[in-house]
């Protein structure tokens, strides 16, 4: 029989300085992969450009170091540079949300795009059609138009992949180009204006959001320094929203338990169904959800930047609905990772421009860079160079044999036969075992 010589501790206890240290490893672990995609991938485009390059190989590195840093010039090289930059980023990420919410159900959602066109067109004819609503009542429709129009788009991808099995890949592809065909129709039909060719006509003012500069000026401008030349900065306030929209996917995905049950099914929807979890009605809601953060995006972006009308053919040629799988892929589906996904890939496409002026580099190098990234990411070549790595090469902690200072009991050892024999263990490292809980740093969902 057992006797505890000491009090027994409780093994969930934990020092601050553990659980930072805890953290710390699963931050690491969880960037590593992404940052080392960027950077195989900025590596894999500098060869491209040596290899295009004409000249000896100190005139071929000269043009790739001064292509990257034309590149970081046009998207973050200055404060204009970096409000255009913005402008690209806060689609990106209402798109990047809408593709990794679907990833973490287990579905792919390659209808972004279309859901975008969808919700732009209904907020286009709606605020065409209510020139004479005030700001305060039209704008707050138009974003839930925006958003019910996302969301019964992907609703209905969610709706046949939970009800009759077809796959989400195949009907959001169709979808999106009913989208842009539908698109293509009301902006060249009953949405055109008859001043221009091949558009609809503008927004009404009131239904429309300002630049965050001259949000400023009008605002704590009047007691603190203004931003002169305000029309400089593009970028408007519904990047804010952006921000938001991130938060709000985060206590989606961590804080409920719509978000819990549908990490679930994205691991194993068999253990889900017999947990009692809903698959269908949950793989129809995330879907409807996902085109509803899309929506959005399509809403804020029409609502935000100038000229506030939308151009015929322009979604067949969009990029910001397939730039979101890159997006939620390198971003791991999490919330900050979405986040400075969509700024790498913004900064991307914003840099391209004066790379092609500046540097004489092909402006189709931010494609490539793209690829190298997903390409890297798809392979995880970090795991692979992991497993490769040599572990004599690799510092590896010696466990010790007891904890310093550590409960520790006697009990009774049977053997031989001898009925008095005794031995020592120490609770605190037995206590995982015995209660069944695991001592791994890694959580369910980092």
């Amino acid at each position: 029989m057992a006797v505890p010589t000491a009090q027994h501790r409780d093994t969930k206890e934990q020092t601050p300085g553990s659980n930072f240290l805890a953290w710390i490893r699963r931050t690491g672990a969880s960037i590593a992969s992404p940052v080392f995609a960027v950077v195989l991938a900025m590596l894999a485009g500098g060869v491209v450009i040596m290899l295009t390059t004409s000249g000896s190989l100190s005139d071929r590195f000269s043009a790739a170091v001064s292509a990257y840093q034309a590149l970081w010039q046009g998207s973050f090289g200055s404060l204009q540079s970096l409000s255009f930059t913005l402008v690209i980023v806060g689609p990106l990420i209402f798109a990047g949300i809408s593709v990794a919410i679907a990833f973490r159900a287990g579905l792919f959602n390659i209808g972004a795009e279309g859901q975008l066109a969808i919700a732009s067109i209904t907020v286009s004819a709606i605020g065409l059609h209510a020139t004479n609503w005030p700001g305060w009542l039209l704008i707050p429709i138009l974003v839930i138009a925006g958003a019910l129009a996302g969301a019964i788009w992907g609703g209905i991808a969610g709706a046949l992949k939970a009800w009759r099995g077809a796959h989400e890949v195949v009907t959001t592809i169709m979808l999106n180009w009913i989208a842009f065909y539908v698109a293509d129709y009301f902006i060249n039909g009953p949405l055109k204006d008859p001043a221009q060719a091949n558009s609809t006509s503008p927004l009404p003012p009131q239904g429309t959001f300002p630049q965050i500069s001259t949000f400023y000026n009008t605002t704590l401008g009047t007691f603190l320094p203004k931003i002169p030349t305000p029309q400089a900065y593009l970028v408007d306030t519904t990047f804010i929203f952006a921000i938001v929209a991130l938060v709000v996917y985060w206590f989606i995905y961590a804080r409920t338990t719509f978000g819990y049950e549908i990490r679930v099914i994205g691991q194993n929807p068999k253990a889900a169904r017999y947990a009692g979890i809903s698959v269908k009605w949950n793989t129809f809601a995330v879907m409807a959800l996902a085109g509803a953060f899309a929506g959005l995006g399509g809403a804020f972006r029409l609502m935000g930047q100038f000229p506030y009308y939308l151009n015929g053919s322009a979604f067949r040629i969009d990029y910001v609905g397939f730039d979101a799988i890159g997006v939620a892929l390198l971003g791991r589906t999490t919330a900050i990772g979405v986040f400075f996904a969509a700024l790498l890939f913004g900064g991307l496409r914003q840099g391209a421009g004066l790379m092609q002026l500046s540097a004489n580099v092909p402006g189709d190098l931010v494609y490539i860079i793209q690829a190298f990234v997903l390409f890297s990411i798809a392979a995880d070549f970090l795991t692979a160079i992991r497993h490769a790595w040599p572990r004599r090469l690799t510092f590896r902690r010696k466990p010790s044999l007891a904890t310093a200072g550590g409960d520790v009991a006697i009990v009774d050892l049977p053997g031989n036969g001898n009925v008095g024999s005794k031995g020592i263990i120490d609770i605190g490292s037995q206590a995982g075992n015995l209660t069944g809980e695991s001592s791994s740093d890694e959580s369910f969902d980092s």
